[in-house]
């Protein structure tokens, strides 16, 4: 009995000499121990301009943007190395200024490409019929006119198939070639349109006719820009009030000028070797 006493009182014994679980050693000096030095962790300096989901904006990309990004879809200019250039007419038809430009072109045996609005197309149905008749490609410029990037997905879905329907029947083949209406488009819309093989052409030589400028002010915006592969924006037919007589007069000197200085006119599909639309079914 005597030998288990004295076990239990060693046990204990070491038991009171260990720490207890969970707390750390004494901190006790011992003497002739320097003092134990106690340091605060740094702080990390703060970033001056705040956290990056404040300070980042989700902005959207400029259209010069998305040509780079999608430029086998989203088209300005054609090649360089060949003296061509493509006159494109937006907004037609009409019964006014589109048929004094068909008898122009015709003149000078020159085939442009009309970008064509589907309710106007629906409204003109012939003069459709006699852009194709005289050899000139036909592109879609939406059904109504809005300015996409402002519109949901649905109504603009529905602007680029409705189009296709009233145009089909009048050329033969759903477009292929699109114009957005003011040259104003999103990321997702080119997405969209580049899964129906669609390609998206906007310009790098803009008339401004749509100012209702002089013929003078018209050719000059155009000869004085104009280099090989240039895309030429004018329009075929205005909206409301709209004056565009300069672009009508201004168009036989275009013609001359671009011809005499070696420049070959030529349809976008023939500038850029791509097909202008799909076989209805």
């Amino acid at each position: 009995m005597t030998t288990a006493c004295a076990g239990n009182s060693s046990r204990q014994l070491k038991q009171q000499s260990l720490p207890q679980h969970g707390q750390p050693p004494s901190m006790e000096r011992k003497s002739g121990e320097p003092p134990v030095q106690i340091t605060e962790p740094a702080k990390t300096p703060k970033l001056s301009a705040g956290r990056e989901s404040v300070q980042r904006e989700n902005r959207p990309l400029s259209l010069a943007d998305l040509h780079h990004k999608y430029e086998s879809t989203f088209l300005f200019n054609g090649p360089s190395g060949q003296r061509k250039a493509a006159l494109t007419f937006d907004d037609v038809p009409d019964t006014e200024y589109t048929p004094q430009l068909l008898d122009i072109l015709k003149q000078y045996g020159v085939r442009a490409t009309f970008f064509t609005i589907g309710n106007r197309a629906e409204a003109h149905p012939d003069i459709v019929k006699r852009m194709v008749d005289e050899g000139h490609a036909i592109g879609s410029h939406s059904y109504s006119h809005p300015n996409l990037p402002r519109v949901s997905d649905a109504v603009f879905q529905n602007e680029i198939l409705r189009t296709e329907q009233a145009l089909a029947p009048l050329i033969g083949y759903k477009p292929r070639l699109f114009r957005p209406p003011y040259g104003n488009i999103s990321e997702d819309q080119i997405q969209w349109m580049a899964s129906l093989n669609y390609h998206i052409i906007n310009w790098n030589v803009d008339s401004l006719d749509w100012k209702g400028l002089t013929a003078d002010q018209v050719s000059a915006n155009v000869l004085g820009h104009v280099k090989p592969g240039a895309v030429i924006l004018q329009h075929g037919a205005g909206g409301e009030g709209e004056d565009l007589i300069g672009t009508v007069q201004a168009l036989p000197k275009i013609i001359e000028s671009l011809t005499h200085s070696g420049i070959q006119l030529v349809t976008v599909p023939e500038l850029f070797n791509i097909t202008e639309g799909t076989k209805s079914d």
